[in-house]
């Protein structure tokens, strides 16, 4: 494990600062990263032209990795449809955040000593308005892009990533030769540890208690070194416990404020991981679109695997 502690990931906010780089009003930061150029080069990953969704199905059943669930209500429905039309309809309420939905972080859902990323107020955020900047509105264009999913247990011939499991950047570089892939400017980066298969073997997990797999802090320079546009993973990128001194879910905190990082939690990775390991192509086009949520800090999504 890197000798790294809580003093040396903090200089990352210095190092590792993306602040200005695209301006000082840029609102989308390292999907700065993604160019015409590159969602090009990305169709050139498509060989089968299948589409794989890498979302969870969004449950009203609550679970100790489901806190806060789906309020699903029927307004109508077919019960009392007789002769000629009738309708049925839904009202829907659902958190965007947690270890339940797969949701796109905006660059308004992280703050750091009263700052969020390029150096906006936190204040901007508001309970009476919302994010008034930085929110799930500036990534409207969507994210259209080649995507790389690294399989972190497949480097060990496991099938999950135990909890608390802390990934380093050599295994980074590990999984990336033996996947024969590299990483580079502007891709999605997916990380599977493995959740959905540990859990169809023990059942659910207790994220905040038994832990979660994720990403060591010392990964946070290989991710800006690689020029990667969106972090995903099948947990929330973060190892929990991060395995630092009252310094917890470093990579939520420096690569969303610091590096204007965007993330993609708690995507199910299973079928996409057992069609690259089957075709031995572990990129492909990644697409994701965000609703429109008016000064929302993050949305929903159901993110598309095109192999």
């Amino acid at each position: 494990m890197p000798d790294l502690d809580s003093a040396a990931v903090m200089a990352y906010f210095e190092s590792l600062s993306n602040w200005n780089r695209w301006g000082p009003q840029d609102e989308l930061g390292t999907l700065n990263l993604i160019t015409p150029a590159t969602r090009l080069a990305a169709l050139r990953c498509v060989k089968e032209g299948r589409a794989i969704s890498c979302s969870r199905t969004i449950s009203p059943k609550p679970a100790s990795d489901n806190m806060q669930p789906l309020l699903h209500f029927m307004v109508t429905s077919g019960e009392s449809a007789g002769s000629g039309k009738a309708t049925a309809a839904d009202w829907i309420g659902m958190p965007v955040h947690g270890h339940g939905i797969t949701h796109l972080d905006a660059l308004s859902h992280e703050f750091w000593d009263g700052k969020m990323y390029n150096g906006r107020p936190a204040t901007t955020v508001s309970t009476a308005t919302g994010a008034a900047k930085s929110n799930i509105e500036s990534s409207r264009e969507g994210v259209f892009t080649r995507g790389v999913l690294l399989d972190l247990p497949r480097l060990s011939n496991r099938g999950w990533l135990e909890p608390g499991t802390l990934v380093t950047p050599d295994e980074l570089d590990q999984c990336c030769s033996s996947e024969s892939v590299e990483v580079g400017p502007g891709d999605a980066l997916i990380i599977r540890t493995g959740r959905d298969a540990r859990k169809a073997s023990h059942g659910h997990y207790r994220p905040m208690v038994d832990g979660v797999p994720g990403l060591h802090a010392s990964c946070l320079p290989w991710l800006r070194e690689h020029g990667v546009a969106l972090l995903g993973s099948d947990s929330v990128s973060d190892a929990i416990p991060s395995g630092l001194e009252q310094l917890d879910m470093p990579i939520h905190i420096i690569g969303i404020v610091a590096m204007g990082l965007w993330l993609l939690d708690n995507c199910d990775l299973e079928e996409l991981a057992d069609s690259c390991s089957g075709r031995d192509q572990w990129d492909f086009l990644f697409v994701t679109a965000p609703l429109r949520l008016k000064n929302s800090t993050g949305s929903p999504v159901n993110p598309l695997a095109i192999v």
